[in-house]
């Protein structure tokens, strides 16, 4: 029995793999000779499907055979740093409100912390954003008790000076 040969496997030949050695074919391109046409009675120019105009692109014209679809897939990308659930509140608007408007030296501590929180967060430590917001929190809403008490004596100073110099001398 002759080994190279199998009776079960079939002779390859040029008739059952055609695309072996066929190569593709030239592109299409449809250029017309010689100069464009004239405008039309109405004003607008015609329009033909020369260099310049084609309607579709080349890779559309090219006549090539049965061939199968490539996909690119981009990876999917994952930050291993991002915090996950819901972020901590920062309260960064409320530090700089109560720097700017009602203590200054306590403002500039809660914007620390509520810098340190945002930090916190976003390098996903929960626990050191919990307390930093917590402690920005809590300088926040002393600098606005300090800024609405000076402000409430200011104006009873006011008022009673004021009210003390329109009664005139006893």
């Amino acid at each position: 029995m002759d080994y190279n040969k199998s009776a079960s496997a079939p002779e390859w030949n040029d008739e059952k793999m055609p695309m072996v050695h066929s190569p593709v074919p030239p592109p299409y391109q449809d250029i017309p000779q010689g100069p464009p046409p004239q405008e039309q009675a109405v004003g607008y120019p015609a329009q033909y499907a020369g260099a310049g105009y084609n309607q579709q692109p080349a890779f559309m014209n090219q006549q090539h055979p049965a061939q199968p679809a490539v996909v690119t897939v981009q990876p999917t990308v994952y930050l291993a740093h991002a915090p996950l659930g819901n972020p901590v509140k920062d309260y960064m608007g409320y530090s700089i409100f109560t720097m700017l408007c009602c203590c200054l030296p306590l403002g500039i501590a809660a914007l620390i912390f509520s810098i340190n929180a945002r930090d916190a967060n976003f390098s996903g430590d929960r626990m050191r954003a919990e307390r930093n917001s917590r402690t920005a929190k809590t300088l926040n809403n002393v600098a606005l008790g300090i800024g609405l008490l000076s402000l409430t004596l200011m104006i009873v100073y006011i008022v009673i000076t004021v009210v003390a110099a329109t009664r005139g001398p006893y």
